[in-house]
């Protein structure tokens, strides 16, 4: 027997001996199917009394309550028993939740240090993330990770680390550091790194490469969780990679590949950020339910209605994965709970997958209104609409009325940027003519093909013209020059061709290029590539816009790391928003160039892309010629 407390709308003390398996009773109606002693009420103390309606995430119910805070933690939530909740004398009007948690995030994709990150997503109901700082890992290791860690306490927010497992992601590219089993293990052995982070190599899971095995053997035997990345992994391939205990993926491009990954007791991640966009297709209604009625033919579930039945998400987490600061300007994890409602997933469910059940996978102490937990909470207009008036963290007020109520130190610099300046030259691809130069020729190339809100890509082919042996962009074709160049000072530097930005002139470049975050640049010409790419190397790192026959050029510094800013959310968002405006100026489609621009070198994402050492088929693995067989045709 366990005593559970409630008030009445009197504000008398109800006190209620139930048996622990009646813990879970309905008490929305005012009737209680036990026997109740009423007492004389004492005040309820804390460092902070609040009387509200909360939602209880675990057994998705809004009840009203007075719930008090002591020591950053709640100390008791009581729920008011009443006959009529609208005469009730509350504190606030709306509904407490928990606060958000984004469960898988790059914060360095946000362009913003991780004190200016946590002040732009306050107003928004975020409280907690659980990072991967393998971004700034690449360039910095273990000095990265602990840049991410200490500037996250400038602000009222937690911040949880994963400790990167690919550092570099894979020997095909020049990166800046390199984390072994031995650093992992430093690393996972700290409170504030939770989880392996994602597990990119899954060739080298698959083919059991020592130094990967060794990673997940030492995340399983201190019990921490193994996030997974396995795009299109499927079948025995994908059984044995998760038979490593890798317990998540967000990189599933449709539902069927993420309900194989769900059966094999992996927990889905569903992404929705700046690039990769993901929510439309693996929420898609057809498909649950379709994968409803498959199930219920398997006798695996009851089913008493579709819509009851679809409302509750087949999968596990809503994350951002990468979002940059544009993004952010206009919300976080409450549009992605937003949108979620708007595919019919029931909001108390969809909330869930943003509190609840991270804070139980990751063993965080928060996610839930409930005695012991961490006080992270937001006060909201509705379950529906989920407005955020109101934000708490560790019980203090840190946002109201989409303002924080704090202002964090500048950050520390860091940076390790070795670039020497670049001329013209080096963006030209030469091809010998094997007979009269005197002949016009054409060349037929291996192309990178991208696509608006996709972070995969395909390889392609074009006929291009040589004039004076170089070959020569097709802005007719939309084929134009792409190129990666070391920054860690090897002086390497790959040259091809992608077709899909529709640039017309001018060219955009940055040092924000996963994995490794070597420089990479897209133009119509030689002269604007190398100019973005010198702009970029005076301010030690940025994304960088020219167009000299508009005579125009703008950066956004990136003087930490090369990845992200010194500044605020506002400076940031504005700088990016300008630079945006002047890509499409130049001709630019995609919704978001710089962060489409910056996969192009993600050497563990299908299929083809380009590293600093050469132009890579991630299908077979290795890398290939930029001709393509047929090398030479009249033109």
């Amino acid at each position: 027997m366990v005593e559970k407390r409630f008030v009445d709308d009197s504000g008398n003390e109800i006190i209620i001996s139930v048996d622990d398996d009646d813990l879970d009773f309905d008490i929305e109606d005012g009737s209680i199917p036990f026997d109740i002693t009423i007492e004389e009420g004492e005040e309820p103390t804390g460092d902070l009394v609040i009387s509200c309606k909360y939602l209880n995430v675990r057994f998705g119910e809004v009840y009203p309550a007075i719930i008090t805070i002591e020591d950053g933690k709640f100390k008791d939530v009581i729920p008011i028993i009443s006959d009529d909740d609208s005469q009730l004398d509350l504190d606030y009007d709306g509904v407490l939740i928990p606060g958000f948690i984004d469960s898988h995030i790059h914060i360095e994709s946000s362009k913003l240090s991780p004190s200016n990150f946590a002040k732009a997503v306050l107003p928004h109901g975020t409280t907690s993330v659980i990072a991967d700082s393998h971004e700034i890992a690449n360039v910095l290791g273990i000095d990265g990770v602990n840049f991410m860690v200490e500037d996250g306490k400038n602000a009222p927010f937690d911040f949880y680390f994963t400790a990167p497992s690919c550092v570099p992601a894979t020997s095909f590219e020049g990166s800046g550091a390199t984390l072994d089993s031995e650093d992992i293990e430093e690393l996972l052995k700290r409170e504030e790194i939770v989880a392996l982070g994602e597990m990119m190599n899954f060739k080298g899971v698959i083919g059991e490469d020592e130094e990967v095995i060794r990673k997940l053997e030492i995340s399983n035997g201190l019990s921490k969780p193994i996030d997974g990345h396995a795009p299109c992994l499927s079948g025995e391939d994908l059984k044995k990679y998760a038979s490593y205990n890798i317990s998540t993926d967000h990189e599933s491009g449709d539902f069927r590949e993420a309900i194989e990954k769900k059966n094999l007791g992996m927990k889905i991640m569903v992404r929705e950020g700046s690039s990769a966009k993901d929510m439309d297709s693996l929420l898609n209604v057809d498909d649950r339910i379709n994968h409803v009625i498959e199930e219920e033919m398997k006798g695996n579930i009851e089913v008493s209605t579709i819509d009851e039945s679809i409302s509750e998400s087949p999968f596990d987490f809503l994350v951002t994965d990468d979002i940059d600061a544009n993004d952010l300007s206009n919300g976080h994890m409450d549009n992605l709970v937003k949108k979620a409602i708007s595919l019919k997933i029931n909001p108390k469910e969809a909330i869930k997958m943003v509190t609840l059940n991270p804070a139980e996978h990751y063993g965080l102490n928060c996610g839930e209104i409930e005695i012991d937990k961490v006080a992270n909470f937001a006060l909201v207009d509705n379950l529906r609409d989920l407005n955020v008036q109101k934000v708490w963290v560790h019980g203090e007020l840190v946002a109201e009325d989409g303002k924080t109520l704090f202002t964090p130190q500048s950050p520390n610099l860091v940076n390790n940027f070795n670039l020497d300046e670049v001329s013209p030259e080096d963006f030209d691809t030469f091809i010998e003519l094997p007979f009269n130069d005197m002949m016009d020729q054409t060349v037929n190339v291996n192309v990178i093909k991208i696509f608006d809100g996709k972070i995969s890509t395909k390889k392609g082919h074009a006929t291009l013209l040589l004039k004076d042996n170089v070959v020569q962009c097709d802005l007719n074709k939309d084929v134009i020059k792409v190129a990666v160049l070391n920054r860690y000072g090897t002086g390497d530097i790959c040259n091809g061709f992608i077709k899909g930005f529709n640039l017309k002139k001018g060219a955009i470049a940055s040092t924000v290029s996963h994995d490794s975050h070597n420089v990479i640049v897209v133009g119509t010409n030689s002269q604007d590539m190398a100019d973005a790419v010198n702009l970029i190397r005076e301010n030690k790192g940025g994304i960088a816009v020219v167009s000299g026959e508009d005579d125009f050029k703008d950066i956004l510094e990136l003087p930490i790391a090369g990845l992200m800013s010194d500044r605020d959310l506002e400076y940031v968002s504005y700088k990016l928003t300008e630079l945006q405006q002047e890509a499409h100026h130049l001709g630019c489609t995609l919704t978001s160039p710089f962060m489409t621009l910056s996969f192009m070198s993600l050497l563990v994402i299908p299929s083809f892309k380009i590293s600093d050492k050469g132009l890579f088929d991630v299908n077979k693995f290795k890398f290939i010629d930029l001709l393509s067989d047929n090398l030479f045709n009249s033109f």
